[in-house]
């Protein structure tokens, strides 16, 4: 059995002990490179004690440069994978990382890559006064990004700090939040288009915001997760899954935009459609709302089962299609505006199918 309470010290007997040719170590090289995916390893020997005890020695480089000495302590934890991870510095306090940028025409944009690079605080400096545009181009960032708030500023100088806490957000619960919007502005954007509800239709437009609000705060915390692998610990998040989480939220916030394509033809006709006209459009809605919905349930509860099924609806979708099409055949300009929004209730379709091919089990 493992013994994990103890750490060992011990003299480093190379796995290769005799020089290596420079063939050999071309070898060795491209073999380590194939199997560890280009970084370079050093392997190293499991030593036994008398008593049952397993250990293996620290690269001396390694703990040398992040302050181990003899009597160091060292957290080892087990990971969900089987691999186990040696922690120098875990119970220094974290550091915030602070990023630096001076005010541009690009000013927002950057504003926003720092945010979701993970930057704690970020500073606008200039070289003289911060313009009054500057000023309201950082507002403006900081209203659309979760936890990012101006808690500093003078005449040359705003900073900004994120003040979450990534291990109090889970993936999973800030992709339904975004999942969860995006589904009612899909339903109220068809009613809206139905209904000529134009006051409905510009709402629709509006949560659009907060879609993209968490979408980025879900982009910040899985490329957190991808740094430190530890917070993916505490939050049940493998670092492969952070993959799956970025497209999943990717093709929810697809369906927010589509939407809002659809509050705007609402906005466009500014009327109401016939009964007969919106019936077809009407199936083909409820049933593509039903497939997304499954979609997002099977890929949180990695069922295979209701992600084939999910997949295998599009003839059933293009039959709902054909159907819109041939009643809004002779209808002038409220029947290509039916058309339009069908396609691109068709094209939520396509996003739904999109999660559902992202479904795997779950391993063991």
């Amino acid at each position: 059995m493992i013994n994990t309470a103890s750490v060992y010290v011990v003299k480093y007997t190379p796995l290769f002990p005799y020089p290596l040719s420079a063939f050999d170590s071309i070898f060795l090289f491209g073999f380590v490179h194939t199997l560890y995916e280009g970084s370079i390893v050093e392997l190293r020997k499991v030593q036994r004690t008398s008593s049952g005890t397993f250990f293996v020695c620290l690269p001396k480089d390694w703990a040398e440069s992040v302050g181990l000495d003899r009597g160091s302590l060292v957290s080892v934890s087990r990971l969900a994978d089987g691999r186990l991870a040696v922690d120098a510095k875990y119970d220094v306090e974290h550091r915030s990382r602070v990023a630096v940028i001076r005010p541009s025409t690009y000013l927002n944009r950057e504003i926003t890559g720092k945010y979701l690079l993970g930057y704690d605080v970020i500073q606008v400096v200039a070289e003289d006064r911060i313009s009054a545009d500057d000023r309201e181009s950082v507002k403006t960032a900081s209203s659309g990004l979760v936890g990012l708030e101006i808690v500093e500023e003078d005449y040359s100088r705003i900073v900004l700090q994120c003040l979450l806490e990534p291990s109090t957000f889970p993936p999973e619960k800030i992709l339904r939040r975004e999942y969860s919007i995006a589904a009612d502005m899909h339903r109220d954007a068809v009613r809206a288009f139905v209904g000529g509800d134009s006051h409905l239709a510009r709402n629709v437009v509006a949560r659009d915001v907060e879609v993209d609000r968490l979408y980025f705060l879900l982009v910040r915390l899985l490329r957190t997760i991808v740094q430190s692998p530890s917070l993916g610990e505490r939050l049940g998040v493998r670092t492969i899954e952070c993959l799956d989480y970025r497209l999943m939220a990717s093709l929810v916030e697809s369906v927010g935009d589509l939407s809002v394509e659809v509050a705007e033809k609402a906005v466009e006709l500014g009327e109401g459609v016939d009964k007969g006209l919106c019936e077809p459009l009407l199936r083909l809605h409820e049933f593509v709302l039903g497939s997304h919905e499954r979609a997002l349930e099977a890929a949180f509860g990695r069922d295979v089962g209701v992600a084939e099924g999910v997949r295998h609806e599009r003839g059933r979708i293009e039959e709902l299609l054909g159907n819109v099409e041939v009643v809004v055949g002779g209808a002038g300009v409220v029947g290509a505006c039916v058309l339009a929004v069908a396609g691109l209730v068709g094209r939520i379709f396509d996003c739904a199918v999109d999660v559902a091919d992202l479904v795997m089990r779950k391993e063991e």
